[in-house]
């Protein structure tokens, strides 16, 4: 045995440069403290994910439509049915590529489902003329329920106001407590601090004349059967409404699909036509 082996030593070490071996512990403790080092190999691959998240705002969307200051997407206001039927067509296929042409096909929302609401353009679609559209387009029909009433079974509205965010249908169903009156609530349907168990007990015990929720939270409430859509004359979606990074809820997945899923529930999209029992989809 060598003196080096004996004494644990490297048998390779002094067939290495001296630099070499000198500069490789300073580069250790760079990584460590978070000195500067040079540019991993992989870091163009990074570029592709920055440009992903960008892609969250699609490519469609006219800037020049987008009030940042009044928080509203200008150019909803301004599309009749066909031309939402074919904005939500395509915002579908985009977030759901996977689909089939026969599963695209149960997600579609035809042109005569959607309300025309191009006549109201006197103001902008901010969250204070909400109860004004509200009673523009309920009044415009002979309805069995008015607005500050509510159906005598539990858990009936005849209005559902959709948002994209609990803190949004919040602020939306304070704009319009103006409706609500003892025996007519205006009930929050959405999960932002309300537990689901919580929300399908209130809606059961609650006469609601307006309920105002996350698409999400209304397919639960639905399904478990506390809301019932059988008295249901209009849905409301807060469509024109952009939050800080200029994004409706038409614009993001984790918003228009539940969207979309809840809109083309059997028993809602069998009403979406005809006179008897007819539900009104209303962009605001």
């Amino acid at each position: 045995m060598s003196d080096s082996e004996a004494r644990g030593e490297p048998l390779l070490e002094s067939l290495s440069d001296s630099s070499t071996s000198q500069r490789n512990p300073t580069q250790k403790r760079k990584r460590k403290q978070g000195g500067s080092e040079p540019q991993p190999k992989d870091a163009a691959a990074a570029k592709p994910s920055a440009k992903r998240r960008k892609l969250k705002k699609p490519k469609d969307i006219d800037d020049a439509a987008l009030d940042a200051e009044l928080g509203v997407n200008l150019a909803v206001a301004r599309m009749d049915g066909g031309l939402l039927a074919d904005h939500l067509a395509q915002r579908t296929r985009r977030f759901r590529p996977e689909l089939s042409l026969v599963e695209m096909e149960d997600l579609h929302l035809p042109e005569k489902a959607i309300h025309d609401t191009t006549a109201y353009s006197s103001s902008p679609r901010t969250i204070d003329h909400l109860p004004d559209f509200l009673e523009h387009f309920a009044g415009s029909k002979k309805r069995k329920q008015g607005l500050r009433t509510a159906p005598a079974e539990n858990g009936h509205p005849h209005t559902l106001v959709i948002a994209g965010a609990g803190l949004r249908a919040a602020e939306l169903a304070r704009a319009l407590r103006k409706f609500q009156s003892k025996d007519a609530l205006v009930a929050k349907l959405f999960a932002k601090h309300i537990k689901l168990q919580e929300a399908v007990e209130r809606t059961r015990s609650c006469r609601i004349g307006i309920g105002v929720g996350t698409p999400q939270r209304v397919i639960d409430l639905l399904e478990d059967g506390a809301l019932s859509a059988v008295s249901l004359e209009r849905i409301v979606i807060d469509a024109s409404h952009i939050d800080l990074k200029k994004r409706g809820m038409l614009d993001m997945k984790e918003t228009l699909v539940p969207l979309i899923s809840l809109l083309t529930r059997p028993e809602l999209k069998a009403r979406y036509s005809g006179r008897s029992g007819r539900i009104d989809l209303l962009f605001f």
